[in-house]
């Protein structure tokens, strides 16, 4: 049978908490949790096999970037930030403690559980490989102002890039055609001019997320099959 990836979930807040196993429960992972940044970094301290941790920013007490920080001293396991505090000051803070991505509060489910998977796949993939992880997590989406953010970072997206990268990110690491693309994105029937387009929105995309458009990293063509993020 196969092991459930096991995720502790640290928040003061008990609704949270209570919400959070319920959701990451219902996908089939073994979810622990903690009411403080002492109690998380003690439990995993003492149970390393932890293969994600959902860490609240603001807690009383060791908070979450504190608590982040004593963690990375002996596991590796990606840590998800929970927090109100989107200032770019606050999330460089946190990714310099050891953080790898970021999810604002009050959270989406679904970027929460999208951002919750793509790490633990990451994790699991290349945990006990010696092997750098792929530099793709550090992008995320504000829904509400229908931009991206690089490191923390707002980059300005037009209506359809945002769409096909909302799209890409909901289906991590499966490569996706040209077709289902523009049908799921402009809702039209597709025609071969319309690979075209979709290709050119796939450019500026790169231009504006990869360090190196040339040699794009997060949204990668695979050859015969599509566009892949992650």
């Amino acid at each position: 049978m196969e092991q459930k990836a096991r995720i502790l979930v640290v928040d003061d807040e008990a609704d949270i908490r209570a919400l959070l196993r319920i959701l990451l429960e219902h996908r089939g992972y073994y979810v622990a949790d903690a009411a403080s940044g002492e109690a998380a970094v003690a439990a995993v301290r003492h149970d390393g096999n932890f293969d994600l941790i959902i860490m609240d920013i603001m807690m009383p007490g060791k908070d979450g970037v504190a608590a982040t920080q004593a963690i990375r001293e002996f596991s590796a396991a990606p840590v998800l930030f929970l927090t109100a505090k989107t200032q770019l000051s606050d999330q460089l803070a946190a990714y310099d403690a050891g953080g790898d991505a970021f999810v604002a509060k009050p959270f989406s489910r679904r970027e929460l559980l999208m951002k919750a998977e793509a790490l633990l796949r990451r994790y699991m993939t290349y945990k006990g490989k010696g092997e750098v992880p792929p530099p793709h997590l550090d992008i995320s989406l504000d829904e509400e102002r229908r931009c991206a953010l690089k490191h923390g970072k707002r980059v300005d997206l037009t209506e359809k890039e945002f769409a096909i990268l909302q799209y890409l990110m909901e289906h991590p690491s499966v490569p996706i055609d040209a077709r289902t693309i523009y049908e799921a994105v402009w809702d039209e029937r597709y025609l071969p001019s319309s690979n075209n387009t979709v290709m050119v929105h796939v450019l500026n995309l790169r231009k504006k997320l990869e360090d190196d458009p040339g040699t794009p990293k997060r949204i990668r063509t695979i050859w015969g099959k599509g566009y892949q993020f992650g």
